[in-house]
């Protein structure tokens, strides 16, 4: 296999025949991902850039990405595990947002293996997180492999495991999706479905407070399909808030469903399995006149997220569910990603 040094950004290609994936070993990226309409026709579905060097310039609000050591808010950058102090970076005053500065979103990682075409091509990345990096205790070996398992669907495998100090761990996969395609505008009118009957409600930083709210009756209540941009005006800006996932009897491998993304209009569907505890539901509130691929303009809304994750600020609420990993325990966090039409 040729020797991918670590210094270089590079895109790598998976392509079964029916569907075409790029991923950049710049944050364990997905760049492109293209897939069937009713019709057969094809449309890139994720936001983004068609080069390596808007990602590197930090041009992209979290596109793609693989972001950790912690994903999501740790209330005001502080907290304490085993007796100790620990302070982070406060890149998204006044909290530390998706694992600080230079996180793992904004590394290079090792290309551990590759297989661009025929059965099950894969890509698997590594990375090395140093002891005390972004303010975060110990050393953590990472890798995460995205798969194309069968026609229309990816799987990510993402791994961790603290060396030598126990640590708080929780990647997510931050791909913006807009199943009309990523140049078509915003995403108020895809219907969504999410297996969660609560969410964990936030103070005026983002940060949840801890209560565990029912969602039935309020603007959060995604529980039957319903369109986006129904309740959006209720809720601010956009949703960007964390469900906590039901324990439905819908299992497939060990995964549970987490989300049902429609797009009336191509008829394309995308089904999200996984095994975290969360999903944060984030609506692109913040992107704002973002030029990306083929000079596609991105504005607020254009795409959604749906990043399966442990509860934002877990390190700090007693009551969620931990995300501690002990040292030489393994950390992981498997995502299906199933398109139809």
């Amino acid at each position: 296999m040729a020797d991918h040094s670590k210094n270089t950004p590079e895109i790598f290609e998976l392509n079964n025949g029916s569907m075409q994936v790029k991923i950049s070993n710049y944050g364990a990226t997905i760049t492109s991902l293209s897939v069937p309409d009713k019709n057969g026709k094809l449309a890139d579905v994720v936001l983004g850039f068609d080069s390596v060097d808007p990602y590197v310039k930090g041009l992209a609000p979290y596109f793609g990405c693989i972001v950790g050591r912690v994903a999501n808010r740790i209330k005001e950058g502080k907290f304490s595990l085993n007796g100790v102090n620990y302070t982070l970076p406060i890149n998204k005053p006044p909290n530390s947002l998706h694992g600080g500065n230079k996180g793992f979103d904004k590394k290079i990682w090792d290309v551990a293996g590759h297989k661009k075409d025929g059965e099950k091509p894969f890509v698997t990345f590594k990375y090395h997180s140093a002891d005390g990096e972004e303010g975060y205790p110990g050393a953590v070996s990472v890798t995460a492999t995205y798969t194309l398992t069968s026609a229309t669907a990816m799987r990510l495998d993402m791994e961790a495991v603290p060396e030598n100090e126990d640590t708080p761990i929780n990647l997510a996969q931050h791909t913006y999706w807009n199943l009309a395609g990523h140049d078509s505008g915003n995403i108020l009118d895809h219907k969504i479905q999410i297996w969660g009957s609560h969410i964990t409600p936030v103070d005026q930083h983002t940060v949840p407070t801890g209560e565990i709210l029912l969602v039935k009756g309020t603007p959060f209540d995604f529980t039957e399909e319903k369109r986006i941009g129904e309740s959006i005006g209720e809720v601010g800006l956009g949703y960007d808030h964390n469900y906590a996932l039901d324990c439905p009897d819908q299992e497939k491998d060990g995964l549970k469903h987490a989300a049902k993304l429609r797009d009336g209009a191509s008829s394309r569907v995308l089904d999200l399995w996984t095994n975290a505890p969360g999903v944060q539901f984030y609506t692109g509130n913040y992107v704002n006149g973002v030029v990306g691929k083929g000079n596609a303009v991105y504005g607020k809304h254009a795409g959604v997220c749906l990043e399966t994750q442990g509860f934002p600020n877990a390190i700090n609420q007693a009551n969620f569910p931990s995300v501690v990993v002990k040292a030489g325990e393994k950390y992981q966090h498997t995502m299906l990603f199933e398109f139809s039409a």
